[in-house]
C-alpha cells in the first residue's frame, strides 16, 4: 500500500518536468526499482495507469530496470547473487557481505513529447 503515494510523486515529478519544459504530455518513465528498496515493482506498475488518468501522465509508459541484490565477498572482492541459504561466494568460497546494490530508487529518465509532434490521438 505505500507504493500509491511513491507513484503520485513519479507522475507528480515527470509532470513538473514536462510542464517546465513546455511539454504537454510525458511519453515514457524511466524507473530503476531495487529488489530490497522497500517498494514492490508490481504494485508501482498496477498504481500507475490509475493514478496517471487525466494527468500529462496519462498515456506514457512505465519502464521498470529491476536491479537484483549483490553480495561483496570479503575474500576476494568479487560481487555476486546471494544463493538461498547461504553467505558462500561462488568464487572462493568466502563471506559475502550485503552491498547497497539492489537498494536502488530513482528515476533514471523522462521522456516527453516534443513540441513539434502531434499529440497522442489526433491522426494527421
Amino acid at each position: 500500500m505505500h507504493e500509491y503515494p511513491i507513484t503520485r510523486r513519479i507522475i507528480e515529478i515527470a509532470g513538473e518536468y514536462a510542464k517546465d519544459n513546455g511539454a504537454p504530455q510525458v511519453k515514457v518513465i524511466n524507473l530503476v526499482v531495487g529488489d530490497y528498496c522497500g517498494y514492490v515493482a508490481s504494485s508501482i506498475e498496477l498504481y500507475f495507469e490509475l493514478i496517471a488518468e487525466g494527468t500529462s501522465c496519462e498515456h506514457a509508459k512505465l519502464h521498470i530496470e529491476r536491479v537484483v541484490p549483490k553480495l561483496r565477498c570479503t575474500g576476494c572482492g568479487q560481487l555476486f547473487v546471494r544463493k538461498p541459504f547461504t553467505f558462500e561466494c561462488p568464487f572462493c568460497k568466502g563471506e559475502g557481505v550485503p552491498t547497497e546494490i539492489g537498494q536502488e530508487f530513482y528515476i533514471k529518465s523522462i521522456e516527453i513529447q516534443d513540441l513539434d509532434e502531434p499529440e497522442s490521438g489526433f491522426i494527421l
